[in-house]
């Protein structure tokens, strides 16, 4: 006697509520991140969290949870739209003549999807093993941390909307120009081969040739699964060294060194190994400002601080090959430069 087969609606139901309530588990356990490793940390295991120590434990494992959950979460949905459509197809509409006007529509979707520098990363390997242009995808990963709304509201607060809309559409020009000149340089033998390749069962396959709705959703499993296992030690040692560095930023110094014609270079220079995002790197800022140092140097220093760091370049370096790394940090630490001194020249 054999077992009863489900019929196909009953299977599809099953199927789609199974994504719902994964789905739904994913909200709730982002949404409770930062109140259970307060608790936890604070209140159970005892820990000072204002002290310098518990302020980088409580960042080292609300992070971890966070960039994992969004590495999981962008991943699985990537694949499956990315399994409607091969590589080639996608390369073509996003690709050649329409690159340029492709770097800006991502660095506006950057804007409208704001991350910190390390969380930007799950989101690029997403699109980048969807076969979107490596400058286009780059252009995402510089305007997610750097322009956001957080962003725009503390230097509106803080200096009056001029500087704020200086400083946004430096941004835009910056995640578009420097992602349309990385595209042009063509370095996509610099990413490791294993981003491009879509798995099925362990089997190298071309997406959109046939596959059912189980087929995708396995091909989501397994590509989360696979780009975990590879990046988690980059991932743990990125964020231990941002949990580290976290808050340790010294305002005096950067004062008295951090002005003058190599001003903007220095703060650049000191802003790239920090990490932290726009609301946190904004204290800084204003004493900084208060301090005496041009605006110019101290908005270079924020968005040195918010678009690189040396945790996301830690992250990447598992999907990127060291010379893609560093013509990367070149190419925005050379433009964020460029925009300080325009801004000490008009502020």
């Amino acid at each position: 006697m054999t077992a009863p087969v489900m019929s196909r609606p009953h299977a599809a139901l099953w199927r789609w509520c199974g994504l719902a309530a994964a789905a739904l588990a994913w909200a709730a356990v982002y949404q409770v991140n930062l109140p259970f490793w307060t608790w936890l940390l604070g209140d159970v295991v005892g820990v000072d969290l204002h002290s310098r120590l518990g302020d980088s434990l409580l960042f080292f494992f609300y992070d971890t949870t966070k960039i994992v959950l969004l590495l999981a979460g962008i991943i699985f949905v990537v694949t499956i739209l990315r399994s409607f459509m091969s590589i080639e197809r996608t390369r073509a509409l996003l690709g050649g003549r329409r690159e340029g006007a492709g770097n800006a529509a991502a660095a506006v979707l950057g804007v409208v999807t704001p991350f910190c520098s390390c969380s930007a990363v799950p989101a690029f390997i997403g699109f980048v093993a969807a076969g979107v242009p490596l400058g286009v995808t780059l252009s995402f990963l510089i305007a997610s941390p750097l322009v956001n709304e957080v962003a725009v509201v503390m230097l509106y607060g803080l200096f009056g909307w001029r500087i704020a809309l200086l400083y946004i559409t430096a941004g835009l020009v910056i995640a578009t120009s420097a992602g349309y000149v990385l595209g042009r340089l063509r370095l996509e033998r610099w990413v490791e081969p294993f981003v491009f390749e879509t798995r099925l069962r362990g089997k190298l396959i071309d997406p959109a040739q046939g596959l059912t709705w189980d087929d995708r959703i396995q091909m989501g499993r397994e590509e989360v699964v696979t780009i975990v296992r590879k990046i988690w030690p980059y991932l743990l040692v990125g964020i231990a060294l941002g949990a580290v560095i976290h808050g340790w930023v010294p305002a005096d110094w950067f004062a008295d060194h951090a002005n003058g014609p190599f001003g903007v270079p220095i703060a650049v220079g000191i802003g790239v190994p920090l990490y932290s995002n726009a609301a946190g790197v904004m204290p800084l800022v204003e004493a900084l400002h208060d301090k005496g140092m041009q605006m110019g140097t101290v908005l270079a220093f924020m968005m040195s601080v918010v678009a690189l760091s040396l945790p996301e370049m830690i992250l990447l370096r598992r999907v990127l090959k060291p010379r893609l790394i560093a013509t990367y940090v070149g190419v925005v630490a050379t433009s964020i430069v460029a925009i300080g001194y325009l801004f000490n020249v008009i502020l």
